[in-house]
């Protein structure tokens, strides 16, 4: 995921990670640790609020929406993500 954000530094392109881990101090020193480069949020659970609002049944799992919101795929890995990302970015060019 890096690498891609990186090829794509000077796309309109954007990584949301939500995290589930119960604790805001674990979650906060896993993104310095790793050194995620996009943004995130803390949900505080599996249940409720996000995870519960997009149906998310596993981890991890990968929306990519275009432009106007709409989910065009559902965790895609490897060199589909990077296909399907490499699409997004030109349409919407």
């Amino acid at each position: 995921m890096k690498a891609l954000v990186q090829r794509h530094s000077a796309d309109d392109f954007v990584i949301l990670g939500v995290n589930t881990d119960r604790d805001p101090e674990k979650y906060r020193q896993e993104m310095m640790a790793n050194e995620i480069p996009w943004d995130s949020v803390w949900n505080g659970s599996t249940r409720g609020g996000i995870p519960e609002a997009w149906g998310v049944s596993a981890y991890p799992t990968l929306y990519l929406l275009d432009r106007d919101g709409v989910i065009r795929y559902l965790s895609p890995r490897g060199e589909r993500l990077e296909a399907a990302v490499d699409e997004l970015v030109a349409e919407g060019r």
